[in-house]
Formats: C-alpha cells, structure tokens, sequence
C-alpha cells in the first residue's frame, strides 16, 4: 500500500471517541503490515520461480549438449561403419579377383600336372625299355681257354660276347685293353662261324688274311685291340690262353 493512503474507520453506533480512533489506526497499521509480507512472499516466490527456470535452463542446457554429443558420436560411429563397411567391400572384391585368378592359375598348374604325368609315364616306358636292352660287361681275371672263359663268363650269369653291329664292335674294341676271346667259333661245323647263342654270323671285322684256319686247328676268336677296331678278329687253337670277354 502507498504511504500516502489514508485508512477511514467509521463506527455507526458511535461517531465519536478516542478508543475508536486508536482502533482503527491499528488496522491500519494491521494492513499495512500484511501487504508488506504479501509483497516479500510474492519477491521470495517470484525468486524461487527465477531459480527455478534458470536450473531448468541449466539443466535443457546439459541435456540438449549430451544429446548433441551423442548425436555426433552417433554419426562418427556411422561413418567409420561405413568407412568400415567400404573397406571391406574393397576387400572382398580384391579376394574375388584373387581368388579368379588363383583358380585360373590352379586349372594352368593342373594342365601342366597333366602334361608332365603324361612326360613321366612316357619317360618311365622308354626307361623300361632301355632296362630291358640294357647289357653289363665284364672280363675275367686270369688267362683261360675258349671253353674255360665261356664256363667263367655262365658261372656269372653272363656268356661271351656276341658283335652283331659295327657300333657294338667299336664300342668292344675301345674297352678291351688286352686280346680276349669273345663268342664266336666254328667247333661245331667246320668253316660256319657261329655265335655262343647259336645265331650265324652276319658281319665279320677280320685282320687281313683272317680267318685262315692256320694248321686246321685254329677254330675259336680272339679279339686283338692294338689293330683298328673294325679290322682285330683272328682266329686262333681254342686251347690258346686269352682272357674272356663276357657280356650279360
């Protein structure tokens, strides 16, 4: 209430007297008072209220902030799931590619796996083959006659050897280092040179003059290396010690 208000207290039974006038200045006084208190409880409310609001704000302000923040973390988490994700899309198209040509590379290995089995087995045959020709030489030791050497050379699994070709008698004549006797002979039919495995011979590489039967008795072959080797056969008494060139 403003100071300048002015408090009128009227009594209708009695207009006049001191009690009544002190009376009434204490309601006013009363009054006063009270709207006094009302405007502090309106201050003190009005305050609380601001408080109020402004720990409200405080507190939008902190939340809207968190919200953002995770919004934003959010979205990075997105990006590096994208980012991620891209990565291995990259990477599984690079596999893809590896893999095509690991599987080209596969099927290129496995044609030449094909080819060299095909090479091996090939190879494998031919060797058979060869084992199957293949021969072992060997000469006795010690001096013997022709039928002695021949029983040296059984005793081993082996026999004299036999020269059907020119390249196997230059091939004989470059090992034989001494003159041996090697399986050809005539004991049986006089005049028919005939191998040790019965096979007539075909090609002869004589000395000059040779065979010539000296004396009539010179019926088996020796083998003579210090003359060519397409010209080293002479025929010599089968007694006559020479050492055996066998063939197995």
């Amino acid at each position: 209430m403003e100071s300048g208000t002015f408090y009128v207290c009227r009594n209708i039974h009695n207009r006049s007297g001191p009690r009544t006038q002190s009376r009434c200045q204490d309601e006013g006084k009363a009054q006063k008072q009270r709207g006094s208190r009302c405007l502090v409880l309106i201050a003190v409310g009005l305050g609380l209220i601001c408080v109020l609001l402004l720990v409200f704000i405080i507190l939008q302000n902190i939340t809207i902030t968190a919200e953002r923040d995770l919004i934003n973390s959010y979205k990075n988490t997105v990006e590096d799931f994208n980012q991620t994700i891209n990565s291995l899309q990259d990477n599984y198209t690079d596999l893809m590619t590896e893999k095509h040509q690991l599987q080209n590379n596969f099927s290129s290995l496995s044609q030449k796996k094909l080819e060299l089995e095909s090479k091996v087995t090939s190879l494998s045959d031919k060797l058979n083959m060869d084992a199957s020709k293949r021969v072992c030489f060997f000469i006795s030791n010690e001096l013997k006659s022709w039928s002695d050497s021949r029983q040296y050379c059984r005793e081993r699994g082996a026999d004299l050897v036999i020269i059907n070709t020119e390249e196997k008698q230059k091939f004989i004549s470059s090992l034989v280092k001494e003159r041996a006797w090697i399986g050809l002979s005539d004991t049986e039919n006089e005049g028919n040179m005939t191998w040790v495995d019965n096979s007539t011979l075909k090609q002869g590489f004589w000395l000059r003059g040779e065979p010539n039967n000296q004396d009539g008795n010179e019926d088996c072959i020796e083998l003579m290396p210090s003359h060519p080797a397409l010209n080293n056969w002479n025929d010599l008494p089968c007694s006559e010690k020479r050492k055996g060139f066998c063939e197995k």
